[in-house]
């Protein structure tokens, strides 16, 4: 069977949950063949191999943690020349797609960014799409080349289906420039506790309607008894009520959550175009003619600040 790169996204051995829905998608197109590369590369191999990869090539040379994007470009098209895969998939990640630009541009391939689905067709791979801010649904295939795809989180299933998970040495050549951007320093993130916003299964954002950084507890008790991530409005982020990494939309980050719950946010076109792919929508506003209740599946015309506490209290009674 034809053999599909898939590039691990893995903080030190750890797998993060995009790569294990990556191999879902794999599978139904070919045989996955994981490429992990930096510290704790040889480490993911058994997560992998339990998820479906049949070879997993690793690298933990120096150079992906000392430099920028382009020693991981090198290693994927050495992966690439080794394999001939029928299509290589990587997350739709800021770096993930810069990765695969490159990646598309050097074994002159076309590119698919932030696909939401794959499927074997007579032409080729088809990835489907969500277009003009999720107003339209659309298939394509790349024209030339090997299709180099970004797909965003929570696209699929994560399914366990069990394979070799064979560990082999990737050799690398690294080319100048992958040292052309050095990593000077890093500082870890503070953690919140909370899941990473754009693979999170659950969103609870509040926008404009929540009406001050003093009330987004309200919006965080939500999330911490669903266990979810929390978003915020680019109104509300513009406003300084909540920090820029959590605002979800056009200009902010895109989330395809199970289930998503605007909470005073108006539905603006460039909300929606950041949301509007989650799997299930509530909003919460008390203006009825709110653009937000266009999209929904659920809505409740109502004040937030009386809704969304008693929502908390009834999950975390009925969790209890």
């Amino acid at each position: 069977m034809a053999e599909v790169l898939v590039l691990v996204d893995h903080v030190d051995g750890a797998v993060r949950k995009p790569t294990l829905e990556l191999l879902t998608l794999a599978r139904r197109i070919g045989d996955p063949v994981a490429v992990a590369l930096g510290a704790g590369a040889g480490a993911t191999a058994a997560v992998l191999g339990e998820h479906g990869a049949v070879r997993v090539l690793t690298s933990d040379a120096p150079e992906f943690a000392d430099y920028l994007v382009v020693p991981k470009v090198d290693a994927l098209q050495a992966a690439f020349e080794a394999v001939s895969p029928v299509a290589v998939l990587l997350v739709s990640s800021a770096e993930g797609k810069e990765i695969a630009a490159r990646l598309a541009l050097r074994v002159g391939s076309g590119i698919i960014t932030d696909a939401t689905g794959l499927e074997a067709g007579e032409q080729g791979v088809v990835a489907t799409q969500a277009a003009f801010a999720a107003s339209y649904t659309t298939r394509s295939r790349v024209s030339r080349g090997v299709p180099v795809i970004t797909v965003k989180p929570n696209s699929a299933p994560v399914e366990p289906a069990p394979a070799a998970g064979a560990v082999e040495d990737l050799a690398v050549s690294f080319g100048e420039a992958a040292t052309g951007t050095k990593v000077t320093s890093r500082t870890p993130r503070e953690s919140t506790g909370r899941p990473e916003l754009t693979e999170a299964a659950i969103v609870v954002s509040g926008g404009r309607g929540v009406n001050g950084a003093e009330n987004f507890p309200l919006i965080e008790a939500l999330a911490d008894s669903l266990g979810a991530a929390v978003g915020a409005s680019r109104a509300a982020v513009d406003a300084g009520w909540y920090p820029h990494t959590s605002q979800v939309g056009q200009t902010g980050k895109s989330v395809s959550p199970q289930l998503y719950i605007a909470s005073g946010i108006s539905g603006a076109i460039q909300h929606r175009a950041g949301m509007q792919t989650s799997k299930t929508i509530v909003a919460i506003n008390k203006d009825a003619e709110a653009p937000i209740f266009e999209l929904v599946d659920y809505g409740v015309v109502g004040d937030l600040f009386a809704v969304v506490p008693q929502l908390t209290e009834e999950i975390n009674t009925r969790k209890g």
